[in-house]
Parts: C-alpha cells; sequence; structure tokens
C-alpha cells in the first residue's frame, strides 16, 4: 500500500478530543459482517487482542535456540545472551532473561510459542512488509485493502449509514492510540474511526450533518462530519464501559512507564465492563535495532532490546493477572506480531539488519501452552545474508486463530486470506480443549499462582488459588537447592497470599508452590 493513497483514503480516521486512562483511543466501526467473522452469529463474548511490534523484533534474542549455541556465537557474538543466563522454556529452548513474566506465564500454561514465523519470498521493507502482514497478501501481490476492509465493503457497502445501533451499540473493534490499522482499509475508504486527544481539524457535530458544497471535497467532508457523530456515540459507549469496572492488577507499571502495559491496562478495564468488542489492537515500537542493540560494553542482557522485551513480558503478566482478577481471563485470547524478524548475523554496530522469519507469541487461559515448530537450524558460519527460514506461513495463524477462537467457516477464511498457497495447514494455536469443548485448564498447574513485585527488593507476595490441603511453598537457587520454605501446612480452599521477605542474595531464584499433584514455579529475580 503506498503511503501517499493510504492517507488520501483514511478519511474515517477521525481525530477527535477523547481519552480515557491518559491514552486516546480509537475505534473501528461495527459491521454485521465482521461480527459474523468473529462469531456474532453466536452472540460470543471472546476477544481477540493483537500486539504489533513495530520495526521487526530479533526473534533468534527473544525464543533463543540454545542447543544452537556455536553457531549463535559464531554469528552474533557481541549481542549473544550468555547460555547461563537463558531462561529455560522446553529442553533446547529458552527465552530472553528480560522476560520472567512469560517464562512465569508459559510456566503456568497461558503462553504459546510459534516458531519461526514469516512468509514465502519475504519483503524487508518496514512499510510493504507491514503492509503483507495488515492485508494478507503474497508478498508479490499488492492489495490495497486491508482483510478485514475487503470483508467489510464487499457485505456492508453502505458503512457507516445506520451503525451504531440500538441493537449493535459498541464498536468491533478497538485500537489503543490515533492510528486506525491497515486491517480495515477497504478498497476506496477505511472502514475504521479512530479518536484520540487532538482538538484541531475537525468539529464535532451533535445530531444531524452540516450541509456542505456539492464538490468533491464537499462530500468527502459530509462523510467526515458523519463519522464524527457516530463516533461520539461509540464514546459514549467506551465510557459507559470503562466506568463499570476498575483494574485490579498490582503488576500493572506506573502509568507513563510501560506504554504497552497502560494499553492492555485500558483494554482489560473495556473487557470486564462489558463492551462488546471483538477485537483489540495495541502497539509497541522500537525494534528497528540496527545500531545499539545492545550497549557499546557491559551486559548484553540490556539495552535497547532487552528493556522492549521487559515491556512486552511486564505488560502480558500484569495483564492476565488483571483479567483474572476481573474473573474475564478466559474469554481473552492475543498474540504478538511483527512485520520481519532480523539477520542472524550481527552487523558491526551491535545491531542486527532486516530479517525474515521470527517467532510469535499467542497467550491467554485459552492458548495451546507450547512450543509450535521446531528451533530454527541456522548455519555453523552465518554470512550477512542468510536468514532464519519460515517454518510457518503468518496467514496459518490467523486462520487458526478466527476459526479456533471465533468459529469462522473454513469457506470463509478462503475468501477472507487469499493465496496462490490454496487452504492453509493447521497450527493449533488455541488448547485444543478449548475447540471441542472438553476442557478449560491445564490440571497439573496450580491455579493464579504469581508472585509480586518480580523483580524483587526486599519483600514480595506469593498469591495463589489452593484447593484446600497440605501445601508447600519453597524457593530454590540456581541449583535447585531450596534456600527458603515459605510455607508448609494445611491451608483452607481459596486464594491464599503469602508474605516472602527474602533476606536472599542477588540472582535468580525459582518460587515452587506444591499442592498434591499440582506443581507451579515462578523464576524471582532478587536484586541488591
Amino acid at each position: 500500500m503506498k503511503r501517499r493513497h493510504f492517507l488520501q483514503t483514511t478519511a474515517a480516521a477521525t481525530v477527535l478530543p477523547t481519552l480515557l486512562g491518559g491514552l486516546p483511543i480509537g475505534a473501528y466501526g461495527f459491521s454485521p459482517e465482521l461480527f459474523e467473522l468473529t462469531g456474532g452469529e453466536t452472540q460470543t463474548d471472546r476477544v481477540l487482542v493483537l500486539i504489533q511490534l513495530n520495526g521487526g523484533n530479533d526473534g533468534l534474542n527473544m525464543i533463543i535456540p540454545t542447543d544452537q549455541y556455536s553457531a549463535l556465537m559464531n554469528a552474533r557474538a557481541d549481542i549473544a545472551i550468555p547460555q547461563n543466563q537463558v531462561l529455560t522454556l522446553r529442553a533446547a529452548t529458552g527465552i530472553h532473561p528480560a522476560m520472567t513474566g512469560v517464562k512465569n506465564l508459559f510456566d503456568d500454561g497461558k503462553i504459546g510459542v510459534v516458531q519461526s514465523v514469516g512468509y514465502p519470498n519475504p519483503n524487508y521493507s518496514h512499510f510493504r512488509a507491514t503492509d503483507i502482514w495488515t492485508s494478507a497478501s503474497d508478498s508479490n501481490v499488492t492489495i490495497t485493502s486491508g482483510w478485514a476492509g475487503r470483508y467489510l465493503n464487499s457485505e456492508y457497502a453502505n458503512y457507516p449509514t445506520g451503525y451504531p445501533s440500538a441493537q449493535n451499540p459498541d464498536p468491533l473493534a478497538i485500537s489503543i492510540g490515533s492510528v486506525v490499522s491497515n486491517c480495515v482499509q477497504g478498497p476506496s475508504v477505511n472502514m475504521g474511526m479512530a479518536i484520540a486527544s487532538t482538538t484541531s481539524f475537525y468539529q464535532l457535530l451533535s445530531g444531524g450533518v452540516d450541509t456542505a458544497p456539492n464538490t468533491p471535497a464537499g462530500h468527502e467532508l459530509t462523510f467526515i462530519r458523519q463519522v464524527i457523530s457516530q463516533t461520539q456515540i461509540y464514546t459514549t459507549a467506551i465510557q459507559a464501559a470503562a466506568a463499570r469496572a476498575r483494574n485490579l492488577s498490582p503488576l500493572y507499571p506506573a502509568a507513563g512507564q510501560n506504554s504497552l502495559a497502560d494499553q492492555l491496562k485500558i483494554v482489560a478495564q473495556l473487557v470486564a465492563g462489558g463492551l462488546q468488542t471483538r477485537v483489540y489492537v495495541c502497539n509497541l515500537g522500537g525494534f528497528d535495532t540496527h545500531a545499539a542493540q545492545v550497549p557499546v560494553t557491559g551486559s548484553t542482557t540490556t539495552g535497547t532490546h532487552a528493556t522492549l522485551l521487559g515491556r512486552i513480558s511486564q505488560a502480558l503478566e500484569a495483564f492476565q493477572d488483571d483479567l483474572r482478577r476481573l474473573a474475564v481471563q478466559d474469554r481473552v485470547v492475543g498474540m504478538t506480531f511483527s512485520e520481519f524478524g532480523r539477520r542472524i548475523k550481527a552487523n558491526s554496530s551491535k545491531g542486527t539488519d532486516h530479517g525474515a522469519a521470527a517467532p510469535l507469541i499467542v497467550f491467554g487461559t485459552s492458548v495451546n501452552p507450547i512450543i509450535h515448530g521446531n528451533n530454527p537450524v541456522l548455519p555453523a558460519n552465518a554470512g550477512v545474508n542468510d536468514q532464519v527460514p519460515m517454518q510457518f506461513d503468518f496467514r496459518a495463524i490467523y486462520a487458526n486463530l478466527l476459526r479456533d477462537w471465533f468459529r469462522v467457516p473454513q469457506a470463509t477464511l478462503n475468501a477472507l486470506l487469499p493465496s496462490s498457497l490454496g487452504q492453509f495447514p493447521n497450527v493449533p494455536v488455541i488448547r485444543p480443549g478449548i475447540v471441542n469443548g472438553t476442557s478449560t485448564a491445564a490440571a497439573t498447574n496450580v491455579a493464579n499462582f504469581s508472585v509480586f513485585p518480580n523483580p524483587v527488593r526486599d519483600h514480595a507476595t506469593v498469591e495463589f488459588e489452593s484447593e484446600g490441603g497440605h501445601v508447600q511453598v519453597v524457593v530454590l537457587d540456581a541449583l535447585g537447592r531450596e534456600v527458603a520454605r515459605l510455607l508448609d501446612r494445611n491451608q483452607p480452599r481459596g486464594r491464599r497470599q503469602i508474605p516472602f521477605a527474602t533476606g536472599l542474595a542477588a540472582g535468580s531464584y525459582h518460587c515452587q508452590v506444591r499442592e498434591g499433584a499440582r506443581v507451579s514455579s515462578r523464576l524471582v529475580v532478587v536484586e541488591g
């Protein structure tokens, strides 16, 4: 999609002075067709959250193939994470040490990882690669509309006339921020709306539409004014939902410290407040790490990329904790994505250049909590042009989320995600028990186990749901030796909060809760 064309066709991206939780909100208009796509015929209350990592995330430093360390060190010794500091997800696969929250969620069955996601013949331009991901096109086919926008335009050509309505007062999709996602771009007009904290250019109207000249520009002005009026109605619905719920998790950082956490905090509030919105879009920028991905001097576990990964981890852990406390965690799943990964070989500026495939994360109590696919096989001595080979087409992930989470028929998916490859293979990112209706949770985990704050300085709290009976809470060092026993006695059924006064040397530990056949473990970092 050409940038000029995109700007010319986004008249519906109306900028309005509306804030929620200190952030602007963007709302996409309701359509019965897209409502059907996301399960509207069954009035599903399921929600999908998309998190775009803008700039191209270095997947090899996020999900780390520990069985490939010789190749990794040959290719990127000055930016690679030391093997003894990688957090283990499963044998031969680890995660960046800044992502303790995601590690905790993985251990608790709330995270899945899809290895090496991309598409054939990848493009390395930020703009074009983003267009491919949001339009769901083949790399050699330019589609100026987004996949949802095409569906909206073909099935509901009169949009936005008649919406919102008394029967459908809420927006179907909400983006946090003032930019309307390309995925709702129609062939001639953007099918979405945006609400932001600006007061310029657009005039808020109450009821009706002012007369405009009978010219092309006048017709566009009439359309803009109509969208403004509708957006005000959506804003009222959004604010009403926000008033019905308050965030409960203590894991969120202070406002302004983590923009992704700030966005997800609003999503949790709106979901719990009863807004019947199916899709939320959030974003985190800064992943174009050509230089200074890690510090010039000092540990490679710190620096720009580590900070970004830490924000993802902190935001997801707080979000899942909040959804649990708000009793809506089983309604929400989500995924991260970036327009591409980075090269295997580091460049001379302690950074990485535009690459191909990369892992993505799916999250929620209903995701299949496994690592899909194998570790990428890296050349022993990677050259500057070597890439991580694709294992999964990103459109297969889209297709499976829509089919297994929103129950979209396969015929609809085929029309929505056209490709010369035909029907995409199954990647079971949703837990099989959710798909077939037989189960919703893993029975071997201690329910709702968390340690906060984490990292820990002097004091923390261990929280979990007890089934009743004898419970042990122990702390183990990096070698698996017990260094503290916080609880070792019978407990009544219900939520337990156990104080954790460390008194431990700075370093990494594992806190375990053992209750009958259930065992859960959390990595805990103690700061000096």
